[in-house]
């Protein structure tokens, strides 16, 4: 019995992603810069051709103001040299007009022929400081417009930010039914309403299951007001190898050369090193034990120098597939992992667990991908 009721209620298989690192989040030793995995086009692009190779059926393509690849530019130079895996692409409300926004997301909805998901974010811009509500309610009404502008003929839309009016949807009708998925994480009441009424998949950053079973509760009440279900997923790091010790042994290894001081410049210079989230994971890090585990396998040292995502699974292939048979059980339907570094551990986990999983890809088991190219402008539809 899932904690609330899910959208892939019968679903064996869970979506499993891996994490391309665009946003200078690479090391061999946490916190020590290292040119060699420097967030380039090569590195990060060989990151997600191995992610492909292994079998990881998405990857989640951050978005920050930092050294790195822009993100929805990266997901198009992806477009041609991947073939099966699908992308998650990180939007951060705004930055784009939303008409511009649901027309480039468009287009790369028909390069990629449906292997586009879609992160719905909402943090401040670089330089900006916008209360939450404001934030919010501009997130809302860009998926509004995004969510008219892929399944209606015409662009309606009078908000407190944008208002548009008879604007045609022919120039963003996108590849995949309906559109792309779209995934959200938040934890404030704003981004829980957002979420609850608008978006497919709640995403939670790790803590002790008890607290999320709660997020899930939380944003099923939302749902449930609106008569809808959402599926749910995770975003964890990962240490996994042949036995617990080595796990742990490695954990250790990973933040050995560590300086805290530094650690809190990593975390401070996120876009969202602010949000309440973040003060969830930093929680966690208070309640763990002197080896910083607050579960038997979940590690919270990441956090001391990362915002956001601050945990990581740690143990043997066989303890790590029955966490995630744990999450699946409460009705976990994606999980994003990562791990440092993470082509390495793309690896380890590529060739330890994951021919241990059932994988889906989750726009297929909505039936969103057409079974041949659909009948859009971009397709094969009526050119006006």
């Amino acid at each position: 019995m899932t904690v609330v009721p899910v959208t892939s209620a019968g679903l064996q298989a869970a979506e499993i992603s891996w994490f391309a690192a665009l946003c200078s989040d690479d090391y061999r030793f946490l916190g020590v810069p290292d040119g060699d995995l420097r967030s380039s086009w090569e590195h990060c692009s060989t990151i997600l051709k191995e992610a492909e190779h292994q079998g990881f059926r998405n990857i989640l393509c951050p978005s920050s103001y930092q050294v790195g690849q822009d993100t929805l530019s990266f997901v198009a130079g992806c477009a041609p040299i991947t073939k099966r895996i699908n992308m998650l692409a990180a939007v951060r409300c705004g930055e784009m007009q939303p008409i511009m926004l649901a027309r480039t997301i468009a287009t790369l909805d028909h390069m990629l022929k449906g292997r586009l998901t879609v992160n719905i974010i909402s943090s401040d811009f670089p330089g900006e400081v916008a209360q939450s509500t404001y934030r919010y309610q501009r997130s809302r009404e860009v998926v509004e417009i995004l969510k008219q502008a892929w399944t209606q003929d015409e662009i309606n839309h009078a908000g407190d930010i944008y208002h548009f009016e008879g604007l045609s949807t022919d120039p963003a009708r996108p590849y995949q039914t309906g559109g792309p998925l779209l995934y959200f994480g938040g934890y404030s009441p704003a981004a829980l309403q957002l979420c609850g009424q608008h978006c497919d998949v709640y995403l939670m950053w790790p803590e002790p299951k008890e607290q999320i079973a709660e997020r899930m509760r939380a944003v099923n009440q939302v749902a449930e007001a609106y008569d809808r279900t959402l599926d749910y997923g995770l975003r964890v790091h990962m240490i996994v190898r042949d036995t617990e010790a080595e796990a742990r042994e490695y954990a250790e290894y990973l933040t050995s050369r560590l300086d805290d001081a530094y650690g809190r410049l990593i975390r401070d210079r996120a876009l969202d090193s602010t949000s309440l989230g973040v003060s969830h994971q930093a929680k966690a890090r208070v309640l763990a034990d002197t080896y910083g585990y607050v579960e038997p396998h979940l590690w919270t040292g990441i956090g001391r120098a990362r915002s956001g995502c601050g945990a990581a699974l740690v143990g043997s292939a066989d303890q790590i597939l029955s966490e995630i048979e744990a999450y699946q059980k409460m009705g976990i339907r994606a999980f994003i992992f990562s791990g440092y570094p993470h082509l390495d551990e793309c690896r380890h986990f590529g060739e330890r667990v994951l021919p241990h999983v059932i994988t889906c890809s989750l726009p297929q088991e909505y039936g969103r991908i057409p079974d041949s190219t659909p009948a859009t402008p971009l397709g094969v539809g009526e050119r006006h």
